[in-house]
C-alpha cells in the first residue's frame, strides 16, 4: 500500500504499528496504539459531553470500533486523524441516542398501579469471552486489560479472572446491578473487537 509522503515521523510510526496489528495480529501493537492515544481521545470526548464516566465509556467504544475496522485504514492521512474522526462521530451518534432515550437501566420505573419495575440487560447465549479468558493463551490480552481505565480493569478482572457473578461484582463494588452489566458490556465489546479475527481463540 502506498504511504503518503506527507505523513510525519509520528504518523509513520503509527502506520507501522497498524501494519503489525493487522498483518500479524500483534496484541502489543494494539496495546501501544491505545496507549498513545487513549488520553487525548478521552479529553476530546470530555470536552464534547462534559461527563467523565461517559467519556471513559466512549473512549473504550472508539478504540473498539477503530480496531474492528483497522484493516480499512489507509495511510493517505495520519492514523490519529482517522481515529479522532471515528471517536467524534461515535460520540455525536451517542449524543443523538441520549436525546431519544427516556429510560434508565438503573432506576426503577413507576407503573400506573403503583408498582415499580426495573429494566434488565439480558445476555443472549453464552458469553464469548468466557472461553477466551479461560484459554491458556489469554495472557495475550492481559496487557490490553492493564491499559484499561481502573474502573473497567477491575470489572474485567472480577468477572473473568476471578469468575465473580454479576451479583457478586455489584456487591463487591457497591454498584447497581444494571450499572455493572452495562459497564461490563462496553468493556467486553471493546475486548471482543480487539480479538476479532482470532478464531483460534474463540
Amino acid at each position: 500500500m502506498e504511504v503518503s509522503e506527507n505523513l510525519s515521523e509520528k504518523a509513520l510510526y503509527d502506520y507501522n504499528l497498524v501494519r503489525r496489528a493487522v498483518d500479524s495480529k500483534d496484541q502489543k501493537a494494539y496495546a501501544e496504539l491505545m496507549s498513545r492515544y487513549r488520553d487525548s481521545i478521552y479529553f476530546m470526548l470530555l470536552k464534547m459531553i462534559n461527563n467523565k464516566d461517559d467519556a471513559d465509556d466512549l473512549t473504550i467504544e472508539a478504540f473498539g470500533k477503530a480496531f474492528h475496522r483497522l484493516h480499512q485504514y489507509t495511510p493517505n492521512y495520519a492514523f490519529s486523524t482517522w481515529l479522532f474522526k471515528i471517536a467524534s462521530n461515535n460520540c455525536i451518534d451517542w449524543i443523538r441516542k441520549q436525546k431519544k432515550k427516556m429510560l434508565s437501566i438503573d432506576n426503577p420505573i413507576g407503573t400506573e398501579d403503583g408498582d415499580e419495575m426495573t429494566i434488565e440487560l439480558k445476555s443472549h447465549g453464552p458469553d464469548p469471552l468466557d472461553v477466551v479468558m479461560k484459554d491458556q493463551k489469554s495472557d495475550v490480552i492481559r496487557e490490553v486489560v492493564d491499559k484499561l481505565k481502573p474502573r473497567y480493569r477491575t470489572l474485567i478482572e472480577l468477572r473473568y479472572y476471578k469468575e465473580y457473578s454479576y451479583e457478586e461484582i455489584a456487591t463487591e463494588l457497591d454498584l447497581p446491578l444494571g450499572t455493572v452489566k452495562a459497564q461490563l458490556f462496553r468493556a467486553r465489546e471493546f475486548l471482543e473487537n480487539l480479538l476479532d479475527g482470532r478464531e483460534d481463540h474463540i
